[in-house]
């Protein structure tokens, strides 16, 4: 069994994909970036900015998965430029639990819409 969830808190996907997908005990929250949902324009110019409004849209699909970031158990951060890694990194640890999930981050040549950050997740529903 899968099936979409979405949030009105989250920007609505740029292409024929699913803002996440529930499968099993398994939430994949797709790459997100930095797009205010009420708007739909780009938030921010600099990568911390960029990096709190992703997490925020990341955080509202988790929400409306009945979740939060305490279930997160993977994340992949794509930046457009690596020399944003430390500022990244102390905005997007202000979102986590302990213990942080496992990531990886890359530095990409180009993100859509041509924003500094995307991140992805997979979340872990609890036992019942």
């Amino acid at each position: 069994m899968r099936r979409a969830v979405a949030s009105p808190d989250a920007p609505q996907p740029l292409g024929p994909y699913s803002a996440a997908v529930l499968s099993g005990n398994l939430l994949f929250v797709s790459g997100q970036v930095p797009v205010d949902p009420a708007t739909g324009a780009v938030v921010g110019t600099d990568i911390t900015a960029q990096t709190e409004q992703v997490m925020r849209n990341i955080g509202a699909l988790l929400k409306a998965a009945g979740l939060g970031y305490e279930h997160v158990v993977k994340m992949t951060v794509f930046l457009a430029d690596l020399n944003d890694f430390t500022a990244m990194n102390a905005c997007y640890g202000r979102f986590l639990a302990d213990p942080p999930p496992a990531r990886a981050t890359v530095q990409v040549s180009r993100l859509p819409r041509d924003v500094k950050i995307e991140i992805d997740a997979i979340a872990s529903l609890p036992h019942a």
